[in-house]
């Protein structure tokens, strides 16, 4: 069996902690933020709103290399929670990791027959527990290939 590259190295665990609890951090204070400017908009437009839930726009203005960090450890935790080959999670352009028992990719295709790819914003906020896979796959934002293409019982991580 191959060696499995690690999505984050031991030695940076403890900063990738920091920077994922920074982002839910940052991501609640915006989320609240949002919600009360929204609270004050729909009293003015006497409680119509056409813009999505403001749930599913959160996305702290924090430095790349915190990003990079909150979802390679945040996909870690995954790992952790439901190791096995037979769901590849693609976070581009920071990490993917195999996590479920099923189907190994064989020798020759490297890719499982289950995919999953999310955007970096998308993975925090379905980690952070911001949003629901539900949320997240009616808005379009996730692309997932093969039968166990719902991650919903194993998020969020927090």
């Amino acid at each position: 069996m191959m060696e499995r590259m690690a999505v984050i190295l031991e030695k940076d665990l403890a900063r990738g902690q920091a920077a994922f609890a920074q982002w839910c951090h940052a991501a609640h204070e915006s989320l609240a933020s949002a919600e009360s400017m929204g609270s004050l908009a729909s009293a003015d437009n006497h409680g119509i709103t056409a813009a999505p839930a403001p749930a599913l726009s959160v996305s702290p203005a924090l430095p790349r290399n915190m990003w990079a960090m909150a979802v390679r450890y945040s996909l870690f935790l995954l790992e952790r929670r439901a190791p096995g080959p037979g769901v590849e999670v693609r976070v581009a352009p920071w990490g993917a990791i195999k996590i479920l028992d099923g189907p190994e990719s064989d020798p020759h295709n490297l890719t499982p027959p289950d995919v999953i790819e999310l955007d970096p914003d998308v993975w925090l906020r379905l980690a952070a527990g911001i949003t629901t896979w539900a949320q997240e796959k009616d808005a379009g934002h996730i692309t997932a290939v093969g039968e166990r293409d719902d991650l919903s019982d194993l998020l969020p991580l927090v």
